[in-house]
């Protein structure tokens, strides 16, 4: 992992015509062949937020940066550039590869957008698929020929074609059997060492996240909680969200933790800290007072008033009363 920033998101803000504010005022970095976990349950802003930063979604406020090129300003072949650097593999391949199109086919698409000389397509993509674990009679395979860890091979032999620096996995393995998920992490891990590719990888399972990240950036309804590196974060957990998380993961030996009520309507979130309605732990300032990024420990942030070792807010430009 090198210490050069890659991807540099900050302030970044969507709300939604139905008045839904999905990602309120998030930052986050990726560094060039760093793994940086955005965690959190359904209905976050995970997605909204990895859309955002591959300019499939305008933010309303906020600047994405992809290694020193503003991404909201890019237009025509510049853009294409950037996205032929930035590649996406999606949840669900059965959904996200055509099924009308051979693996061959799909791979080699992509390579057509981004006018790689046709030559060099069918050597590319025997690379590809044997990098990955597939077999050649797979390039001539259709996708319900396939088993779904095969799918999700060629997914990422696909968003490998045009040798990009920062890949975003939205939930890559979710629709995975576990024996599969670990092959195809494994996978992601080798291909990182070999190729140097940064990863962002979102999940709502924090015990897949903390196997393949370096950082992890946890949020709850649009706002970023914590974050911190995957040790600190998996072994120090500040934020009661992040807890309530950690307890759900098997095997880790936590007590469970049951929250109580629903997640708050995302188009009217209470004030205060927006998790406080369901926290287990919540003081009254937590209902009027929203909290800002409180340092923990080194390069460990958490968004909490209860936070014991908070010792200065991260960042300018909080609101009167939102510092403690």
């Amino acid at each position: 992992m090198s210490d050069q920033v890659l991807l540099d998101a900050v302030d970044l803000t969507k709300t939604f015509g139905n008045g839904v504010r999905a990602v309120d005022s998030v930052s986050l970095t990726v560094h060039r062949g760093e793994t940086v976990g955005l965690v959190g349950e359904s209905g976050c802003g995970k997605s909204t937020t990895a859309k955002m930063l591959l300019r499939l979604l305008t933010p309303d406020a906020g600047t994405v940066t992809f290694d020193g090129t503003d991404v909201s300003a890019s237009r025509g072949r510049r853009l294409r550039e950037l996205r032929k650097r930035l590649q996406v593999v999606p949840q669900n391949p059965q959904t996200s590869l055509n099924p009308r199109l051979t693996v061959r086919s799909s791979i080699e698409f992509n390579l057509r957008v981004h006018r790689y000389p046709r030559e060099e397509w069918g050597p590319r993509v025997s690379r590809l698929l044997d990098r990955v674990g597939l077999a050649e009679r797979h390039a001539d395979a259709f996708p319900h020929e396939m088993s779904g860890g095969q799918l999700q091979r060629a997914a990422i032999a696909r968003a490998l074609a045009t040798e990009p620096d920062l890949v975003v996995c939205d939930e890559a393995v979710s629709a995975l059997d576990k024996s599969v998920q670990a092959q195809v992490l494994n996978l992601l891990v080798e291909l990182q060492q070999e190729l140097g590719v940064a990863y962002l990888f979102i999940s709502h399972d924090l015990s897949v996240v903390e196997h393949i990240s370096d950082r992890v950036v946890v949020m709850y309804l649009g706002k970023v909680v914590e974050e911190g590196s995957a040790a600190d974060v998996w072994n120090a957990p500040s934020h009661p969200y992040t807890q309530t998380l950690l307890s759900a993961s098997p095997g880790e030996g936590r007590s469970r933790i049951v929250l109580r009520g629903d997640p708050p309507n995302p188009a009217a979130p209470p004030p205060g800290c927006g998790f406080h309605t369901r926290c287990p732990v919540a003081i009254d300032r937590c209902a009027h007072d929203r909290p800002t990024l409180l340092t923990v420990g080194k390069s460990h942030n958490s968004s909490c008033w209860l936070t014991a070792e908070a010792k200065a807010p991260v960042g300018v430009g909080a609101a009167p009363g939102e510092t403690p």
